[in-house]
């Protein structure tokens, strides 16, 4: 009742023929964002335009403490957001999510936004560090030279030409560190809940953890970082280290350092219940 009363006092500030609020609360993939009803409505016909020009605060779903509520990427809707409110996006230099972002884009019927983020409208702002074949081609032919354009061939089939960036990442170091908890039973019997790992981090350079871990690389608390820089906030989609170390295996990584901590303490008052260990761990993973 109190969130109606809120509704209608704020919506005078804004449309007056408009049941919704001036202020929007939404909850995007458990992300929370806070934005004007106009900004939301600034693209006619989008999905956003029709949930909230179209229909009724009372049609749309909401979480538990009132907010409207869309089951989409949380992270991504941060740049649907900035769209709407200049029709204007400025991507960071290096974002890798530009092919799910034109996904989000469509979902919510922003075609022209769904244009921009095409690959074939995206070229200048390319993330990819490879030398273009194509590109290479045409430069050798606006010198006039076929000897250097059978050489310029010659050295990117080969893969000889390799870019500065691409050379550094091959060697470097990784740190993989998880914090879990075990419980031994009573009388000092290990019988119950081994190494219940609660999430492994992931620090290190961002691009050789991109390399390394690919898609089970979450970035959500990180996302922006650039190829070039040292992050500490990544942490894997699962939760088996070994899966991780074959990971690092697999692409010439061999774990050079290993450290831990641990604490114990008890799930109750009484010294013959169950004790709970605790620890940090972390492991150094290197290629050189």
């Amino acid at each position: 009742m109190a969130l109606v009363d809120t509704e209608r006092r704020v919506s005078i500030c804004g449309d007056p023929n408009s049941p919704f609020s001036e202020i929007i609360e939404l909850n995007v993939g458990g992300q929370v964002y806070v934005t004007r009803h106009k900004t939301l409505i600034a693209v006619p016909d989008s999905l956003l335009w029709n949930m909230f020009s179209k229909k009724s605060p009372k049609d749309l779903a909401r979480d538990s403490k009132g907010r409207f509520f869309l089951d989409r990427d949380g992270f991504l809707f941060r740049y649907i957001l900035d769209y709407l409110r200049d029709l204007n996006l400025v991507l960071p230099d290096y974002f890798p999510e530009k092919s799910r972002l034109q996904r989000e884009a469509d979902f919510f019927q922003l075609q022209d936004l769904a244009k921009r983020l095409s690959p074939r409208m995206s070229k200048d702002n390319s993330i990819s560090e490879e030398i273009s074949q194509s590109d290479t081609e045409e430069g050798a032919q606006q010198c006039g030279s076929s000897g250097a354009l059978e050489t310029l061939r010659t050295i990117s089939s080969s893969g000889a030409m390799r870019s500065p960036s691409l050379d550094s990442r091959r060697s470097g170091y990784i740190t993989i560190g998880y914090r879990g908890s075990y419980t031994i039973g009573r009388d000092i019997q290990t019988d119950a809940k081994f190494r219940r790992v609660a999430r492994i981090t992931v620090c290190g350079k961002t691009s050789l953890a991109k390399e390394v871990f690919g898609e089970t690389l979450n970035e959500s608390r990180d996302p922006d970082r650039p190829p070039e820089r040292y992050t500490s906030r990544y942490y894997l989609k699962y939760n088996f280290l070994e899966q991780a170390f074959d990971k690092l295996t697999e692409v010439g990584f061999h774990m050079v350092a290993c450290s831990s901590t641990g604490t114990c303490a008890y799930t109750s008052n009484d010294p013959n219940e169950d004790k709970i260990w605790t620890s940090y761990t972390e492991y150094v993973f290197c290629r050189e």
